[in-house]
């Protein structure tokens, strides 16, 4: 589990530190510019994540062909894969283009959506590749292959701090574009990484017999379809956590500038320890998926159980590290001497706190649909995300937010009552599974 999964946990962590270097260098530019970067983000990364949602699919399909050794399908599927992630991107990229009417139509501050569009609009071109790279990623993983892609995503991470310091601040010569040339960064960035993937994946011994791209424009229905009915509910299932966290961030923005910029830096630090997670999450799904394909009733169990075992003694150790250094933590992204800034520092640490206290579930909603994904089992696992997430989470967030008047703090009680919900769900689910070797053919 862990030779699968390091390499995989390597890469968020690779990919959440080229976003937070972005949140470091937008919020020195002030507490406007983290609020408007912070709501443009959690946009493209709704998309993204419902991507990285759909696009496990094609691991659990590759994973599972790879342990019937039945290569055809293995290659087949990449091949879908990538045309689900063009299928993803076109409606999301249309909609998008709109952000700031989609924003004042949701009660944000008009010089907040004005200044969000921009950033936007420059971060949709390399969505597309970023897309496609996570199919790549799936399938790379399902044959326990992921250190090309951990590689290429280390040195995007020192080229995009490169990118964005130039573009935002305007060194070396170029013009200070602000939260725009943070976007053209990460667009380049992203393109520039899915490129030399490909390249990898095109030219390395073991890989070429699959011939990936290789009449990349003929349709499989079939392998089309399935990866549709498996990747719907897990991309569903992906978007109703991070909807609802990106709702929360519009509930902060109702509430004020320093309430939301607290809210990005608070999500921002659970994101980065949510990476272990999500890493055993994809190696659960991998390892479950090959042990289903041999018909192995007690390897299923063993990945299972393993990861969960790994992801949330770590995740004891994180929760412990934010109620310790809090204010260490939150002084990394927000200068608390600096003029306007005291407000977001003390917000901040107060939702630190809480986020402390949900991160063992969030581990373990996570690696759960991650080992049921090995099973190809998404549609129940979403209907238990959209009840957790919304009816609990949500509904709670608002309750304790603003009919209790807790504010930003009580929405992040909210959040972690929905992360609960769904983890005993999702864990009594797989034992469940597990318990009565349910394991498809």
């Amino acid at each position: 589990m862990l030779a699968l999964a390091l390499p995989l946990i390597g890469v968020g962590f690779a990919q959440m530190a080229i976003f937070t270097t972005d949140v470091v260098l937008i919020g020195r530019l002030g507490a406007a510019a983290l609020a408007a970067g912070s709501l443009g983000a959690s946009l493209v990364f709704t998309i993204g994540f419902f991507g990285l949602g759909m696009m496990s699919a094609v691991a659990a399909i590759v994973a599972q062909a790879d342990g019937g050794r039945q290569v055809r399908v293995a290659r087949r599927s990449l091949r879908q894969g990538l045309w689900v992630g063009t299928a993803i991107w076109l409606p999301a990229a249309a909609l998008l283009w709109w952000t700031e009417a989609i924003l004042l139509a949701l009660g944000q501050d008009r010089d907040v959506a004005t200044a969000t569009q921009p950033y936007v609009r420059a971060c949709l071109p390399g969505l597309l590749p970023m897309l496609w790279l996570m199919a790549l990623r799936s399938f790379l993983s399902a044959l326990s292959r992921p250190r090309a892609v951990l590689v290429t995503t280390l040195i995007g991470v020192a080229v995009n701090a490169g990118l964005a310091w130039v573009l935002i601040f305007g060194h070396l010569g170029a013009p200070a574009l602000g939260l725009l040339g943070a976007g053209i960064a990460a667009s380049g960035v992203n393109l520039t990484m899915f490129l030399a993937v490909a390249v990898f994946v095109q030219t390395d011994r073991r890989l070429r017999r699959y011939h990936l791209f290789g009449r990349f424009w003929r349709a499989d229905w079939p392998r089309f379809r399935e990866i549709l009915r498996v990747g719907l509910p897990a991309g569903g299932t992906m978007l109703m956590e991070v909807g609802v966290f990106t709702a929360a961030v519009f509930l902060q923005g109702l509430i004020g500038t320093a309430s939301l910029a607290a809210h990005q830096v608070a999500v921002q630090a659970a994101a980065i320890t949510f990476m272990v997670p999500m890493g055993l999450s994809q190696a659960a799904t991998v390892r479950v998926g090959l042990a289903a394909g041999q018909g192995d009733v007690r390897g299923v169990r063993l990945a299972g159980w393993t990861a969960f075992a790994l992801g949330l003694g770590f995740m004891a150790l994180a929760a412990l590290v934010f109620l310790l250094v809090p204010d260490l933590i939150v002084s990394a992204f927000v200068d608390a001497d600096a003029a306007g800034n005291a407000a977001v520092f003390d917000l901040a640490v107060s939702f630190l706190l809480v986020a402390a206290a949900f991160q063992l579930v969030d581990g373990a909603q996570a690696i759960g649909a991650g080992a049921l994904r090995g099973l190809k089992d998404t549609r129940v696992p979403m209907v238990y995300a959209i009840a957790g997430y919304w009816g609990v989470g949500f509904v709670a967030a608002v309750l304790f937010g603003f009919v209790l008047d807790l504010d930003g703090f009580g929405i992040w009680i909210g959040l972690g009552l929905g992360l609960a919900a769904v983890a005993g769900l999702m864990v009594w689910r797989f034992a469940r599974r597990a318990r009565l070797g349910l394991v498809p053919a």
